[in-house]
């Protein structure tokens, strides 16, 4: 996120500084892993489908402006077991869009990919339209064309304190630096617990893994195979087909351990259920992408008690936004919100309706968001 509003910034011709504490793109954040789905059909109200549109198409300018690939419209493949779960809440608002989808019964699922295996009471909706998107290289996109928009990134700099005045803010850095601005994004993903106590935001980190499987080629090659969400009893699960030959990637977007920023991450296969969920579920629905494990790996969400986002202003300091939240479902929004926050930092306004991502709503719920 905030990769991309440094380039919209300085693509705008403000006098752009980012700050990150490691070197973009990297494996300390939530982007890293290669790829990331962007559908359309989205649960949570018409303002997220609008956002996930926006995306796309800003994705979309991103690829023509710099000529690098960053999204492949393969398509995406959502099963649900109706007991539980229900594509109705969005079909409505996705007809109002104009979004392309197409509702599918178990066999026809079955009949169209037949490495996918499901109960007859199943149900499938697939969005010809959608993807993914190259996560790390989206990432080293925007900090390439910000870099050439006149933006500086300043790489291994750790934030240890930001002091603000009526009309300025004061950030310094662990190797004895202070940087001046009028206007400050804070968006440090997992890592906001360490700006306590200027922002006291309610996010949990969290520690995910994801697995990449030996899986037949003709099956689930991305030529062949789409992008996939599964929402059973079992969990949430979502997935990619083998790209170049690395494997069906697969993840679970729904518990996890609680991470503190500092501590040791523990690696892949640390314990058992990293990859034992999820080869339990390939063999449960995919039964022939269930072979020897390629790789996995270990990332990190940042969740919100209601997992929306968190889009708005500092409440004690105007001229400092915030962005954090993301939840596990952010980065497809990654070049909307980074446009979202430089409109925001000039004018004070954006187009898009960003009303449920403020942090009034967990004053409503009792949780606390002081600041």
């Amino acid at each position: 996120m905030g990769m991309s509003a440094g380039y919209y910034l300085a693509r705008s011709g403000l006098k752009t500084l980012m700050i990150d504490a490691f070197d973009p793109p990297h494996t300390e954040g939530s982007h890293h892993g290669e790829s990331r789905l962007i559908r359309h059909v989205y649960s949570g109200g018409p303002d997220y489908i609008a956002l996930a549109l926006l995306a796309q198409n800003l994705w979309q300018e991103l690829e023509d402006t710099t000529g690098n690939n960053l999204l492949v419209r393969s398509g995406v493949i959502n099963l649900v077991n109706p007991e539980f779960h229900s594509f109705r809440d969005r079909l409505t608002h996705a007809d109002d869009a104009g979004v392309r989808y197409e509702m599918l019964r178990a066999n026809e699922v079955m009949m169209r990919w037949s490495g996918i295996t499901i109960p007859d009471h199943y149900e499938g909706m697939y969005e010809p339209d959608a993807g993914y998107l190259f996560s790390e290289r989206c990432v080293q996109t925007y900090r390439q064309a910000a870099e050439q928009a006149g933006a500086t990134l300043l790489t291994h700099t750790l934030v240890e304190h930001v002091e603000c005045g009526p009309q300025s803010v004061s950030v310094k850095t662990a190797g004895g630096d202070t940087y001046h601005a009028s206007k400050l994004i804070l968006s440090t993903g997992a890592w906001f617990q360490t700006l306590k106590p200027f922002v006291n935001l309610p996010i949990r980190a969290v520690r995910k893994t994801v697995g990449w499987f030996d899986a037949p080629e003709a099956l689930f090659g991305e030529e062949h195979f789409p992008g996939f969400t599964i929402s059973e009893q079992a969990g949430v699960y979502y997935g990619f087909p083998s790209i170049g030959g690395a494997g069906v990637k697969i993840g679970r977007h729904d518990t996890g351990p609680t991470w503190m920023p500092g501590e040791q991450q523990t690696p892949f296969g640390a314990e058992e259920i990293d990859e034992g969920e999820l080869r339990r579920l390939l063999e449960l629905r995919m039964p022939l992408a269930a072979g020897q494990l390629k790789r996995g790996s270990v990332c990190k969400y940042e969740m919100t008690p209601d997992e929306d986002f968190i889009i708005d202003r500092h409440p004690m300091h105007e001229h400092v936004w915030l962005a954090g939240g993301f939840s596990g479902h952010g980065f497809k929004f990654a070049s909307a919100v980074g446009q979202i926050l430089s409109d925001l930092v000039q004018t004070g306004h954006t187009d898009q309706d960003i009303s449920r991502f403020t942090l009034s709503r967990f004053a409503k719920t009792g949780i606390s968001s002081s600041l």
